[in-house]
């Protein structure tokens, strides 16, 4: 379980992430990155370590060989303490990363363990979106 003061403090960085995104503000982003991933390192491998950390550092890393790297290590966080909500929105997040790079069958291979986590989930949108994405790759 993550710790509530750790989720608000990466939520209110992920939102003021998108929102200096949006304002094109690249100085605002790079500070407010670099906190994001200090959490995520000052946490990692403590029983404060969570998925959700690593997964939102991954989605604002901008080389995407890197986020591909940020999302295995919340993949393998989510695998550890068998979250199948966040096995199954990493391998997707990962597998269209994986896409864009023409690592096509790493992403097959996340897909399809995105989708038999998928089958454990309530979140049917995600499951239509693995899905689709998996039919168009095979």
């Amino acid at each position: 379980m993550m710790s509530t003061k750790i989720y608000k403090a990466v939520h209110d960085l992920a939102e003021q992430l998108m929102a200096a995104a949006k304002k094109d503000d690249r100085k605002l982003f790079e500070t407010l990155y670099a906190q994001l991933k200090t959490i995520c390192d000052e946490n990692e491998n403590t029983p404060k370590d969570h998925p959700i950390q690593w997964e939102t550092l991954a989605d604002f890393t901008e080389e995407l060989e890197d986020a591909v790297v940020g999302y295995e290590k919340a993949l393998q966080k989510s695998i550890a303490i068998n979250s199948k909500d966040h096995m199954s929105s990493v391998g997707f997040s990962m597998a269209t990363l994986q896409i864009e790079l023409g690592h096509k069958d790493a992403a097959i291979k996340n897909l399809e363990l995105a989708k038999v986590s998928a089958n454990k989930i309530a979140d049917r949108d995600l499951k239509a979106e693995i899905d689709e994405l998996l039919e168009s790759l095979i």
